[in-house]
């Protein structure tokens, strides 16, 4: 689970009450302890939860689901860590008005959870049965220590973790949509257990390029610079967002809050968010980022500096047997041109889809587009008579 308050303010002498006769040696340890002022726990991050989700429409359950200690009969001791604790899913439900409606199930990339949809829970609810998750180590999910080695063992955390979710949700046909390194996760999902997905839209989604493709002139001088091999070093030192926040103490909200009045405000491609949005998002991310490293640290196992992956997508196109939508904002860093190559060699149906006015986050950029895509992409689920269904103006095929 999440750690608890590791200080308080009066447990570093913030308070109002704190003693004004602190003996010089407490105000010498003052500095470090502030440092360490982290106030979030698994309580915290579920009420940020319910506080952003609490401006939609749609009634939602939330639950933990109890995924268990390990793989049944496993011994491969990365997924239990250093205890035999029950580990849980943090899930949130959004049950469609229809009772035969498709069931999509949503899984978030790195350094974000679950509420980063908050956009398009009312509109998705619409159509399906969405179910969201946070990924083992990550969001109000458990928080075990991470003890990978290896690119397989890592993968294997994400992929396992969430067929035991699987399991104990009893769910055998869904429509999986993974962001960024959560398309990462949701396609070696589809690969290893296929029969369970019914479509995989991949958005935004990282793992399709790799070292071995070319790279763009400045990322390779970059790279050959001293400042680039102080970021690959720190890359290979697993050094993550995540520290920084946590390191920076009661001046971690700031920087968060900086971070998405940029990110979601001046600086965004396509529909900014509101004052309250801004607001709840940013309580969010600070309660999710802040608490215990878990999941964060599959970072150097996946992906070299740069997110250019070790076990590339394209490398198993071939092997694909669920039919694919990618969905990429215009203004995506992660380019469309990695899941271009892999339809190639691709045995299945697969579609390319670009949304204007979006960029790596085009689900709260451009809501409204993004909702058309995915619906686009899952016609053939949602309509008597898929193959007339025109693309929906604004979106183009790649």
């Amino acid at each position: 689970m999440a750690e608890e308050f590791r200080k308080t303010k009066s447990d570093v002498g913030l308070s109002s009450s704190s003693s004004s006769s602190s003996s010089r040696s407490s105000s010498k340890r003052l500095w470090p302890s502030v440092l360490r002022w982290i106030p979030t726990s698994t309580d915290h991050i579920i009420a940020s939860e319910k506080r952003l989700l609490s401006i939609l429409k749609t009634p939602y359950v939330q639950e933990h689901v109890n995924i268990g200690s390990g793989p049944p009969g496993s011994k491969v001791r990365w997924f239990r860590s250093s205890s035999d604790n029950p580990r849980f899913i943090n899930t949130v439900t959004f049950d469609s008005k229809d009772d035969d409606s498709p069931t999509l199930v949503m899984v978030h990339g790195y350094g974000a959870s679950q509420g980063f949809f908050f956009r398009n829970f009312d509109a998705l609810a619409s159509c399906f049965r969405v179910i969201a998750v946070d990924q083992l180590g990550w969001g109000g999910s458990s928080r075990p220590d991470f003890t990978c080695r290896s690119t397989e063992e890592t993968e294997a955390w994400f992929v396992d973790s969430f067929e035991e979710w699987r399991k104990a949700k009893n769910l055998s046909n869904f429509i999986l949509l993974g962001h960024s390194f959560g398309g990462y996760v949701a396609a070696k999902y589809a690969l290893k257990h296929p029969e369970h997905v019914q479509h995989l839209i991949l958005v935004g989604s990282a793992g399709f390029s790799s070292e071995s493709d070319p790279q763009p002139e400045w990322f390779t001088k970059f790279r050959a610079s001293w400042k680039g091999s102080v970021m690959n070093h720190l890359w290979e030192s697993n050094f993550t967002p995540q520290k920084l926040v946590r390191g920076l103490g009661p001046w971690g909200p700031d920087v968060v809050r900086k971070y998405t009045s940029a990110r979601f405000g001046t600086r965004s491609t396509g529909e900014v968010l509101t004052e309250e949005e801004s607001r709840l998002l940013t309580d969010y991310v600070y309660h999710t980022l802040a608490a215990k490293a878990s999941g964060e640290l599959c970072l150097k196992y996946i992906f070299s500096f740069g997110a250019l992956a070790r076990s590339p997508l394209v490398r198993s196109a071939s092997e694909w047997k669920v039919p694919t939508t990618f969905i990429y904002g215009f203004e995506d860093w992660m380019k469309y041109e990695g899941a271009q190559e892999a339809s190639k060699h691709m045995k299945v149906p697969c579609e390319i889809i670009r949304v204007p006015r979006g960029g790596h986050f085009v689900f709260i950029d451009n809501p409204a587009a993004f909702h058309s895509a995915v619906f686009y992409a899952c016609r053939r689920f949602l309509t008597p008579d898929p193959d007339s269904e025109p693309l929906p103006e604004g979106l183009t095929l790649a």
